[in-house]
């Protein structure tokens, strides 16, 4: 399995812009990264971490109609870079639309709004055509919950059919929630017999377990995983036991983070959130830290038991972070 049938991608490791294509975002530490905030220096900024990406081998890009300008910026750049839609992998969502209008600070209104009606699908669904349609390969429902009702959405199911039947875009669903195992394995009942999603994308670290056993499980019934937010929006960099293994291990604290995701059993895909050249560069050294955890099952273990935090405290804790 991969994230793409066309294009057999060379690393597990993809980018994610969501912290590339707007001002604001809730990741640790991030203002200490970025320069100008107005659209012309972000957009600047993502193309050098684009471009880290490409020559590093990295050949699959996650965006989504919230993440500000993201899709705009992905798009701008595989045109500028002459980059086919055969030689890559793009990864895109719906259900969320950003109402930041381009501040940081937005003095209590929401910086994203979910809509998962089907007018917002069909409407979204045309506007990603337009900036990158002919490089997705992955559209996913942005932030799928049990609350949301999305996946019991007899129209919004249909629709999504029909996308990847006339579009040709395989269909996931990213999952966001304190119910995560809930909402996957809601996921894998969607469509019957007839398997509706190809790739879950959810919220896993050293830090967030729980849905470890039904990712084993959704890996099994053959649908490719993506993990988000491995570390943690930056809180893994903070957690003491992953730092003192790193430096026994002497690797970056970063890539330990990432590794001990990429080992884990259900073989996730996993997105890198890097703002600059330098801390993909860090990211990357995931890879061969993975196969060093992936040989030493008992240290990795050890370092997942040390790490776990309650899954209600996480969520708690997540959802106090400030857009910086």
């Amino acid at each position: 399995m991969g994230l793409s049938p066309k294009f057999e991608i060379p690393k597990r490791i993809g980018v994610g812009l969501a912290a590339l294509g707007r001002p604001g975002y809730i990741n640790l530490g991030r203002e200490q990264h970025l320069g100008g905030r107005d659209e012309a220096s972000m957009q600047a900024q993502a193309f050098v971490v684009l471009d880290e990406a490409w020559a590093s081998g990295v050949r699959w890009f996650d965006a989504a109609r919230s993440y500000g300008k993201a899709e705009e910026f992905l798009g701008a750049w595989l045109r500028e870079r002459g980059i086919k839609p055969s030689e890559v992998c793009v990864s895109s969502k719906w259900g969320y639309r950003y109402n930041a209008g381009w501040r940081v600070t937005t003095d209590g209104e929401p910086h994203e709004i979910k809509d998962h009606s089907l007018a917002h699908l069909r409407s979204q669904t045309l506007e990603t055509a337009a900036l990158i349609g002919e490089y997705v390969d992955l559209y996913q429902i942005h932030s799928a919950t049990l609350d949301s009702g999305v996946l019991d959405d007899e129209a919004v199911l249909a629709e999504l059919r029909a996308i990847k039947a006339e579009r040709g875009w395989r269909i996931g669903a990213s999952v966001s929630s304190p119910a995560q195992a809930d909402v996957v394995a809601k996921a894998l009942e969607a469509g019957g017999d007839e398997k509706l999603f190809d790739a879950l994308q959810v919220t896993y670290n050293v830090l967030e377990q729980g849905p470890h056993d039904a990712l084993v499980r959704a890996a099994e019934a053959g649908v490719d995983i993506i993990v988000k937010e491995a570390m943690a929006n930056g809180r893994a960099l903070e957690c003491a036991p992953l730092v003192a293994k790193a430096a026994e291990l002497d690797v970056a604290p970063d890539a330990l983070a990432l590794a001990a995701v990429l080992a884990q059993p259900f073989r996730p895909h996993v997105l890198s959130g890097a703002v600059t050249a330098d801390q993909l560069a860090s990211n990357l050294g995931a890879d061969a830290c993975a196969r060093r955890l992936a040989d030493d099952p008992d240290l990795l273990a050890e370092l997942m038991r040390a790490c776990r935090q309650d899954g209600a405290a996480y969520w708690k804790d997540r959802g106090a972070l400030a857009w910086n």
